[in-house]
């Protein structure tokens, strides 16, 4: 069964059980600052997860294009090392806000996956995990005898603690509950042996399918409370199932990849089936359909050095890196492009309709790191002919070249360390690779870091405070406009517990009068109580009511306004509050320049 069909029929069997369609959000998310892309199906729902956002339906079904840049096995630096985890994939979700629960979840995915008519998956081949319990909630036994229920043996089913079967909150505080997993055997044998299980044999199963029950919210104060509307959050990979549909043990072998797979062989003069080659292989893969769908779903992203443009660079010139070690010294970035598009422009059609611009793009940044590649290698020279001139200084001559040296012509000048090391055995040298590895990994820790405290609003975190904040933003943007003009557009925002940060587009700084009385029209409108309503338009729909926003192609066929009274109306995701008397009094800090033409103002909320 071919990745279409797959797809075609997990749509129309949810359909048939009453779900509505929608469209995949955007890969990269807009309306939302706190996310550098989409990483799940429930992303365009997150408000009303949150309780703050309605739907006019309760049950509904799509396809998303996910991209994970962190996380197990989805770090860039890691992709490759196996043959089931990608940055980018799609996952098939079904949801429900306040409808069914376990049962009805349960139901649906045994039916889907082993019905006759659906994917038939052996039954025998199949087994899945609960919730173990512990002292923030208990056993999932209801899910266990559901299973149970459908035939499963007992010792197919595997109760595991809160780091493999949890779900959330994805912040401090906010919903969460227990999950269901589903696996596949993919050993050796015909049929698993019977003491294996995810537990006890987990190389050997594959997680297909995962069910998620949000049936807490967990407090400030750490306290697991049970929620008054349960919800249903699903996620089925559909590159794992069709690996499995397909009989491949390697995802790279279905037809999303083999050609692809095939182009590589063609321009490198290799082969995949040398084991030499095969992480290059996967990396480059991967990669590829990642940069293309940035590009192709959202314009306004092309590589740069700050933001989801840098994650665009690292994936492409993590592509030239390993295309040099597969000997590719041409340009080969647009041709892999073109193979990529021709296999997903159905039904992902904003691929062949921005097919110019990817290819493009990708051309244009592949010489700039053929630049960046001279530049490496000119400083390796220099670092060469330092360690000469400390020779003869001193009569000690080096055996390796420290870490910390080669970490920072990659850090500083993107220069790959496998070409370090090659060039540095052409003179005798090993690379103290240990010593780069630590440097890396402090590096990588520091971003981490920064980019937690950079994105842990919205869903990262849902405490009061940033709802307060994130409302207000809207606020702001309204009050700009008022004050400065329409040209004002939002340029960025970020939003932490502490503060907003807010980028809009102004060429001159703000006097002190117009950021005083910015401020007294954000104040009053906090005083006059507003309730913020959401709405699900079309574009053209979000567009004739007066709502802010970009309105490019960047939009999918429905998108979430909100309206703040008859005072501002914004496409965005959420969360906010209910009434603006909840922000509080605000306050700019700071007004300052951001880039060229680009203002940014800081500003609080303070309780009254």
């Amino acid at each position: 069964m071919r990745s279409n069909e797959i797809r075609e029929q997990f749509l129309n069997f949810f359909k048939d059980k009453g779900h509505k369609i929608v469209p995949s959000a955007p890969v990269v998310p807009h309306g939302d600052p706190t996310l550098l892309f989409t990483n799940a199906g429930m992303n365009q729902f997150k408000d009303v997860f949150l309780g703050a956002g309605k739907r006019d339906y309760r049950r509904v079904v799509d396809t998303q294009k996910c991209i994970r840049v962190s996380g197990k096995h989805n770090d860039l630096e890691e992709v490759g090392h196996d043959t089931y985890h990608h940055t980018f994939f799609e996952m098939l979700g079904n949801w429900s806000l306040g409808d069914y629960f376990k049962k009805g979840a349960i139901d649906m995915s045994w039916e889907f996956l082993t019905g006759e008519n659906w994917l038939g998956l052996d039954r025998n081949k199949i087994a899945v995990s609960v919730f173990k319990g512990d002292k923030d909630a208990p056993f999932d036994g209801d899910s266990k005898n559901l299973w149970l229920a459908k035939g499963l043996k007992e010792n197919r089913i595997v109760a595991l603690p809160k780091d493999k079967n949890w779900w959330g909150p994805a912040g401090a505080t906010g919903p969460c509950g227990p999950d269901t997993e589903m696996f596949f055997y993919v050993g050796e044998y015909d049929l698993p042996p019977e003491d294996s299980n995810p537990e006890t044999d987990e190389k050997n199963w594959l997680e297909i399918w995962n069910d998620v029950f949000m049936e807490y919210n967990k407090t400030n104060d750490g306290k697991f409370i049970p929620l008054s509307q349960k919800n249903v959050d699903t996620g089925l990979g559909l590159e794992r199932v069709a690996c499995i549909l397909q009989g491949k043990k390697d995802i790279y072998r279905i037809e999303l990849f083999s050609p692809l797979i095939a182009k590589i062989e063609e321009i490198s003069s290799t082969s995949y089936e040398d084991e030499r080659y095969i992480k290059s292989y996967r990396v480059i893969a991967d990669h590829i359909r990642a940069a293309v769908f940035i590009l192709g779903d959202n314009r306004a992203i092309v590589p740069s050095n700050v933001g989801q443009g840098y994650i665009l660079r690292r994936y492409i010139r993590r592509i030239i890196r390993h295309g040099r070690l597969l000997g590719i010294e041409n340009k080969f970035c647009a041709s892999l492009a073109d193979t990529v598009i021709n296999i997903m422009k159905n039904p992902w059609y904003e691929l062949e309709n921005n097919r110019l611009f990817i290819l493009s793009e990708l051309a244009a940044e592949e010489d700039r790191f053929g630049k960046t590649i001279n530049q490496g290698l000119k400083e390796f020279e220099k670092m060469m002919n330092g360690y000469e001139k400390a020779y003869q200084a001193t009569g000690r001559k080096i055996d390796h070249i420290p870490g910390k040296h080669a970490f920072r012509l990659y850090d500083t000048y993107g220069f790959p360390l496998e070409m370090t090391e090659e060039l540095a055995k052409e003179k005798g040298l090993e690379v103290d690779t240990a010593n780069f590895k630590k440097c890396y990994e402090e590096h990588q820790e520091k971003s981490r870091l920064g980019a937690e405290k950079k994105f842990k609003s919205g869903l990262e975190d849902a405490s009061e405070k940033v709802i307060r904040l994130h409302t207000a933003t809207h606020l702001l943007h309204k009050a700009l406009k008022i004050v400065l003009g329409d040209h004002v557009q939002q340029r960025g925002s970020n939003i932490t517990a502490e503060r907003l940060r807010f980028d809009f587009s102004h060429p001159d700084k703000m006097t002190e009068e117009e950021i005083k009385k910015t401020e007294d029209i954000v104040n009053d409108a906090i005083k006059k109580g507003y309730d913020i309503r959401c709405e699900e338009k079309t574009p053209d729909e979000a567009k004739d009511s007066g709502a802010v926003g970009l309105f490019d192609d960047k939009y999918g066929d429905t998108v979430t306004v909100y309206s703040v009274g008859d005072f501002s109306k914004e496409i965005c995701t959420g969360p906010h509050v209910k009434n603006t008397s909840e922000i509080g009094y605000f306050k700019i800090v700071k007004e300052q320049s951001s880039s060229s033409g680009i203002r940014r103002i800081r500003a609080v909320v303070e309780d009254v």
